[in-house]
C-alpha cells in the first residue's frame, strides 16, 4: 500500500523535474573550480560549509497572540486561523522539508519547542532517525528573556526531557525564543551539558566564548537568510529570497578561499515548509552542491569543530 509520505515523495521530485527553470541567474560552477583554495580551513578538504536550521515549532505557540500572516485580534480571544497555520507545519511543512533534505542527501539541525515535541513525538523521533540534529528551543513560547535563573533552568531541563523522551538522543545545542537569552543563559546550559548556541549573528563562521572558565562553541544564527524575517517581515517573493541566497552563497564561497567561512540558512516548518518556498529551498541546495568543496553540516558537527581546531577565533579566552 502507497503511504501518504510515498506520494509527497514521488510527487515532489516530478515537480522538480518539470519545474520552470528560476528567473535567477545562477553562476556556471565549472567557472568556480578556476579559483584555487588559499589554506585548509575546514577539514576533509572543505571549503565551506552550509548549516540549515529547521525550526519545529507547531502547536507549541499560545492559543492567541502568536506571530502569523493573519491580522492581529484581541489576545482575550482564542486565534483559530492562526493555529492552523501553526498545524501546517507538523502536518504538511516538516515532511516536505525532510523529504527534500533526504533527496539532496543532507542533515540538518532541528531546533524544536519541547511543547511541540511532547504533542509530536512520532515527528521528533523520525527528524532524529532520518539523521538531523535535535536542539533546545525552550519547552513553550516563554520568550527566554523574562525568566528568572531558576525559571529559565526548569524550562530548559523540561526541553530536554521532552526531546530525550520522544527521540532517544540529548540536545547538545540551544536556540532562544527570537535569540534573547538572558546574562544567565549560557551558564545554565553550560551546567546543563549543552556545548553550543546559535543565538549570536555576530560572525560569518563559529568562534568560541568563555563560560565558567572553559571555551562554548558559538554557531552563528541567521536573521537576513531567514525564512521567518523575508517571507513574514519583509515580505519576499520566492524570487526575491533566491536571489537573497544565491548572491550571499557566492559572496562567502569567494571569501573562503582565504579565511574559515559558514553560510546559515534558516527554515520554520510552517513558512520554509510551503510548496514553493520548499522547491526554492532545494533549487539553493542543488546550486551550493554544484560547488567543489560546499559541504552542508549539522551544527553539533561544527561545534564539535570548532571546539578541536587551534585556529577557531576565540573571544575572551
Amino acid at each position: 500500500m502507497t503511504s501518504r509520505r510515498d506520494l509527497m515523495k514521488g510527487g515532489a521530485m516530478a515537480a522538480m523535474a518539470g519545474a520552470i527553470p528560476s528567473s535567477v541567474p545562477f553562476a556556471d560552477p565549472a567557472l568556480e573550480q578556476q579559483i584555487s583554495v588559499v589554506g585548509t580551513f575546514w577539514p576533509d578538504g572543505v571549503r565551506m560549509v552550509v548549516s540549515i536550521s529547521m525550526q519545529m515549532e507547531g502547536g507549541a505557540q499560545p492559543s492567541s497572540g502568536a506571530d502569523s500572516p493573519m491580522p492581529k485580534i484581541d489576545p482575550k480571544y482564542p486565534d483559530l486561523p492562526a493555529s492552523k497555520c501553526y498545524d501546517y507545519g507538523y502536518k504538511e511543512g516538516l515532511p516536505r522539508l525532510l523529504e527534500v533534505f533526504d533527496r539532496r542527501k543532507i542533515k540538518v539541525t532541528s531546533h524544536m519547542v519541547g511543547a511541540a515535541v511532547d504533542l509530536h513525538p512520532a515527528l521528533a523521533k523520525e527528524i532524529v532517525e532520518r539523521g538531523h540534529e535535535a536542539t533546545g528551543h525552550g519547552q513553550t513560547w516563554t520568550a527566554q528573556f523574562s525568566m528568572t535563573p531558576e525559571e529559565e533552568r526548569v524550562s530548559y531541563q523540561q526541553s530536554i526531557e521532552s526531546i530525550e523522551r520522544a527521540t532517544g538522543t540529548r540536545p547538545l545545542g540551544f536556540n532562544a525564543f527570537w535569540l534573547r537569552g538572558t546574562p544567565h543563559t549560557l551558564k545554565i546550559l553550560r551546567s546543563l551539558g549543552f556545548i553550543h548556541h546559535i543565538d549570536d549573528v555576530s560572525r560569518d563562521e563559529p568562534f568560541l566564548i568563555n563560560v565558567g572558565g572553559k571555551p562554548f562553541a558559538v554557531v552563528p544564527y541567521t536573521l537576513h537568510m531567514n525564512d521567518i524575517v523575508d517571507y513574514e517581515t519583509r515580505y519576499f517573493s520566492t524570487a526575491m529570497y533566491a536571489d537573497d541566497l544565491k548572491a550571499e552563497f557566492d559572496a562567502l564561497y569567494a571569501e573562503a578561499g582565504t579565511r574559515r567561512r559558514m553560510m546559515s540558512v534558516s527554515a520554520h516548518d510552517r513558512i520554509a515548509g510551503r510548496p514553493s518556498r520548499a522547491m526554492v529551498l532545494e533549487q539553493f541546495i542543488i546550486y551550493a552542491q554544484s560547488h567543489p568543496g560546499v559541504a552542508f553540516k549539522r551544527k553539533d558537527e561544527i561545534a564539535r569543530f570548532a571546539l578541536e581546531s587551534p585556529t577557531t577565533v576565540r573571544e575572551g579566552i
